[in-house]
């Protein structure tokens, strides 16, 4: 369980939230996120301040000496609501002394009266934590009138600020991916086009449940829909981001193909068949170099028989998976038709005859 504090500011004070308790799996960035989005969603309103802990998946550095610097994710949350994020000073508990509150109020509340429930799913641990909150908020005061709730309803919201029209879509940045000479970048196992005058570059990805965003120098350059998580070595590619009939890279398809026909007419036809399954050829020049690459491991050779018995399964486009283990087992090097002898386990016609 994770309690979550964030304040108001008043004409001149912090003043008290009611609780909010999360049941979480993990504190990854965009758990730590969501928090904040269902905070908010809780309470109607965006506070005009956040003060957090020093956590990796909010604070990326606090000098003693200078600001502090956050998370890009988490910046990008705050912009979105309108708050402005002032991190507790690093070992100064009095900074945040009511979340501080909120873990023993989580504690005695929450752990301490659920701890001879047995749950089965989170579904239903997550209803029992509301409820007890509930009531928790609801309870009154021990030393003066009224309830948690009742403070939050007259004081607390008329402080808090529109929400937003659209909630803040949780993302994950990935910063320092090279742009392939086939004019993708690659994230997750998949490959998302950029403009081929990238290739070489590096660009930063910005990646939330449903698309992929690039950037580079800042500006976002791509936006591509995500690939579902379990696909592999697929391509999004945009026709404006592959050139038009001039030299931008190393490798192009011609290339590509005269290295194939110089090893054989194997290759050339595994390598034609690469191609043909894409729209672009760009596409397949990952796949395609793959295959050929071997040839420095293995000589032409062996390449080539071992991409023609890769051919012979009837595969519609046999690929690196297909040839390498015929090179590595050495199976290329078996002659055509020859027999595998008789199997040592196998009895033989001669144990079932008569003595």
């Amino acid at each position: 369980i994770r309690c979550i504090r964030v304040g108001a500011i008043g004409e001149n004070a912090l003043v008290e939230m009611v609780k909010i308790i999360l049941t979480l799996t993990t504190m990854k960035q965009d758990t730590w996120l969501l928090c904040h989005v269902h905070a908010f969603s809780f309470l109607g309103g965006a506070t005009p301040c956040i003060v957090p802990d020093n956590l990796r998946t909010g604070v990326t550095a606090h000098p003693r000496a200078g600001e502090p610097v956050l998370n890009a994710a988490y910046e990008e949350l705050a912009a979105h609501y309108g708050s402005a994020v002032i991190p507790a000073r690093v070992r100064r508990p009095r900074d945040k002394p009511s979340a501080e509150n909120e873990v023993w109020a989580a504690a005695t509340y929450v752990i301490a009266a659920l701890r001879d429930e047995v749950f089965t799913d989170m579904a239903a641990l997550r209803a029992a934590v509301a409820r007890r909150v509930a009531e928790h908020n609801d309870a009154p005061f021990a030393k003066r009138e009224g309830s948690r709730r009742e403070v939050f309803e007259e004081v607390e919201r008329p402080l808090l600020r529109p929400l937003p029209a659209e909630p803040f879509e949780v993302c994950e940045w990935v910063y320092g991916r090279k742009v392939q000479a086939n004019c993708h970048v690659a994230y997750a196992r998949n490959y998302y086009s950029v403009s081929h005058l990238l290739v070489g570059s590096t660009v930063d990805l910005r990646v939330t449940e449903g698309k992929v965003e690039v950037f580079s120098g800042g500006e976002r350059v791509a936006t591509h829909p995500r690939f579902p998580s379990y696909a592999r070595n697929r391509y999004s590619t945009r026709g404006s981001d592959m050139p038009e009939g001039r030299a931008w890279s190393d490798w192009d398809a011609p290339r590509i193909r005269a290295w194939a026909s110089r090893v054989g007419p194997s290759c050339s036809e595994l390598v034609d068949r690469v191609f043909a399954c894409y729209e672009f050829d760009e596409q397949g020049f990952n796949a395609a170099l793959a295959v050929l690459r071997l040839s420095r491991r293995y000589t032409p050779a062996r390449l080539e028989r071992a991409c023609g018995m890769a051919l012979a399964t009837g595969k519609r486009s046999p690929r690196y998976r297909d040839v390498e283990p015929v090179l590595r087992s050495g199976q290329d090097r078996a002659p055509a038709g020859e027999a595998s002898g008789d199997c040592g386990y196998v009895r033989g016609a001669g144990f079932y005859g008569e003595e």
